[in-house]
């Protein structure tokens, strides 16, 4: 009888555990904006104006390029490599954007610029 209740309580717990790990909950996506959420929307693009432009001139910082969405990210990657030909990253600008995020997670590089951190320039 002891076996039982022990068994019995193990699959319980297995079971909230198991029912805890599922979201249920479908109003966000995977970076954490709200679907639907006009304002995010609007954040993102506006908070891209000012850094896109500033990547045209080449001294987007990782403070910044931290602030853009995914596609303002790629263009400022574009760009950087686009005005650094024969870098490291020639060729691969999915290799860059994804070494310049990690490299702009580091809060010593908030004040460098995305070329300097990430060493896409040759």
């Amino acid at each position: 009888m002891n076996r039982i209740s022990l068994a019995v309580l193990a699959a319980g717990a297995l079971t909230l555990t198991l029912a805890g790990c599922g979201s249920g909950d479908d109003s966000t996506d995977a970076s954490g904006l709200r679907k639907g959420n006009p304002s995010a929307s609007v954040s993102a693009t506006t908070t891209t104006a000012a850094p896109t432009t500033q990547a045209a001139a080449g001294g987007i910082t990782c403070a910044e390029f931290k602030t853009l969405d995914s596609e303002g990210e790629k263009a400022a990657i574009a760009k950087i490599l686009a005005d650094n030909p024969g870098g490291p990253f020639e060729g691969s600008p999915n290799v860059a954007l994804g070494t310049a995020k990690l490299v702009c997670l580091a809060p010593g590089n908030a004040d460098k610029t995305v070329a300097e951190a990430a060493g896409l320039a040759p």
